[in-house]
């Protein structure tokens, strides 16, 4: 008997706790009754604060990677180190973790913040800026962009944009500029740079004049032209008492000053690095690759992120095991639609049969929030099976420390007083920056991991 459609629609309006119970039973802590040889788990693993500081690497570091790698050196476990700096190669990165921790560490396993902008070809051949330190030229290079232009060049070529330094002043008798400067398209900016005045008045003089810094427009260019942000740690963890200014703090300058002149907002055209979500979905397809060259069958069923920061590294680990539920709920709701079809067409179920599904599945599917980023350039990356769920594991041997000083600097706020570190467009979220597992040290949280996934 067909079933009528307005009882149908009524059943999809229906809601239950069904997708609150489904994020419940995946991130739930599992026990296995004997041991795998083969793991399906993968490791998302930060570096500072987490494997060392600074430049010291921390005891524990070394213990837990004699668990994770063989007598040959090579990791056991699909495993990835996710880092928001951004003043480095990534295979120099590699080079320094495995003299640092003696195994043998490639390049691909090494994420940058600025990794995922190799997925945005269309944007490769425009005239781009780049500022950062370090080289910020060659890294732009080996991400595909191929018309590059540095802060330095800029200020050398027009050198009375630069006047907050008196020493650093041009003479009256110098030439007003030394050249001409195509339009510049885009602004990339790798991380903080050594002289913050200069990359912050040279960068607004970019933005404010459609890409033609020492021209004097007739209005401010609104929008400006694309800006790509990587890194947005406010705070970062070295071998100081306290924590270090990153690259979110030039970030948050850069957007005051905008604003404060301007009276608008500046826009990204995307955020990379730790909490992005397109961090993530990158992390996880270099996961799910280097679990094929493992030879591991199937795909990796959990995800644990490690950091030591709440404020990128937790909140974005917990950000994308949300997009990993929606990715489920999504795929239940199509499989209940063509149930739904069939039962239109008076061919599946009865009316009892149909009620009995819907509370199953359909019912109760909660719409869960997705970041602002341009997710359809992640196409080339997405894959059908993904994994199930990603767990954030907290370490306290870096920003986040039971008896750090800057707990001891929030304690001294007032309790009403919510301290948000996080970047402007990541909607703060006590609940996002909440971990689904502590450790003393990245040891202990590898140790938890191999109880809870029956893996020696």
């Amino acid at each position: 008997m067909a079933m009528p459609v307005a009882t149908i629609r009524s059943l999809s309006k229906r809601l239950c706790p069904y997708f609150r119970q489904y994020q419940a039973l995946t991130t739930a802590p599992r026990r296995f009754k004997s041991s795998k040889l083969q793991p399906n788990f993968g490791l998302l693993l930060d570096i500072d604060g987490v494997v060392v500081r600074g430049k010291k690497v921390l005891p524990q570091a070394l213990e837990a990677f004699q668990m994770l790698s063989d007598h040959t050196g090579h990791l056991r476990v699909p495993t990835v180190f996710v880092t928001n700096a951004g003043n480095k190669m990534r295979q120099d990165k590699a080079k320094q973790l495995s003299d640092w921790l003696d195994i043998k560490v490639s390049p691909d396993q090494v994420i940058m913040s600025h990794s995922p902008l190799r997925i945005f070809p269309q944007f490769h051949n425009k005239h781009v800026l780049v500022s950062g330190q370090g080289p910020v030229e060659d890294i732009a290079h080996m991400l595909g962009f191929t018309n590059i232009t540095t802060v330095d060049e800029v200020r050398d070529m027009f050198p009375n944009l630069d006047m907050v330094d008196h020493k650093r002043r041009p003479p009256s008798t110098e030439p007003r500029h030394k050249g001409e400067l195509p339009k510049i398209d885009a602004v990339v900016l790798f991380g903080e740079p050594v002289r913050w005045e200069t990359s912050l008045q040279l960068i607004l003089d970019v933005l404010m004049t459609d890409g033609y810094p020492n021209s004097a427009p007739n209005s401010i260019a609104y929008p400006h032209i694309p800006v790509f942000g990587c890194n947005m740690d406010l705070l970062w963890m070295a071998e100081a008492p306290l924590p270090r200014l990153g690259h979110g703090s030039f970030l948050v300058c850069l957007e005051t000053l905008y604003n404060k002149i301007t009276g608008k907002d500046l826009e990204y055209m995307v955020l990379t690095g730790k909490p992005s979500q397109i961090t993530y979905h990158f992390a996880e397809n270099v996961l799910a690759q280097q679990a094929r060259e493992m030879g591991i069958e199937g795909p990796l069923r959990t995800l644990y992120a490690i950091g030591d920061n709440p404020v990128t590294d937790i909140y974005g680990a917990n950000l994308y095991n949300q997009y990993l539920g929606q990715k489920e709920v999504n795929r239940l709701k199509k499989s209940m639609d063509r149930r739904m079809k069939a039962v239109q067409r008076g061919s599946l179920f009865e009316e009892s049969q149909l009620e009995e599904e819907s509370q199953k599945v359909v019912a109760g599917l909660e719409q869960v929030p997705i970041p602002y980023e341009q997710l359809e350039q992640l196409s080339v990356i997405m894959q059908e099976k993904c994994a199930e769920v990603m767990e954030s594991c907290i370490v306290y041997t870096g920003v986040h420390s039971k008896h750090s000083s800057v707990q001891a600097l929030e304690g001294d706020i007032e309790p009403n007083i919510l301290v948000d570190h996080g970047h402007r467009d990541f909607e703060s979220s006590s609940e996002l920056l909440a971990p689904s597992m502590e450790a003393h040290h990245i040891l202990d949280a590898i140790e938890q991991i191999f109880i809870r996934e029956g893996f020696k």
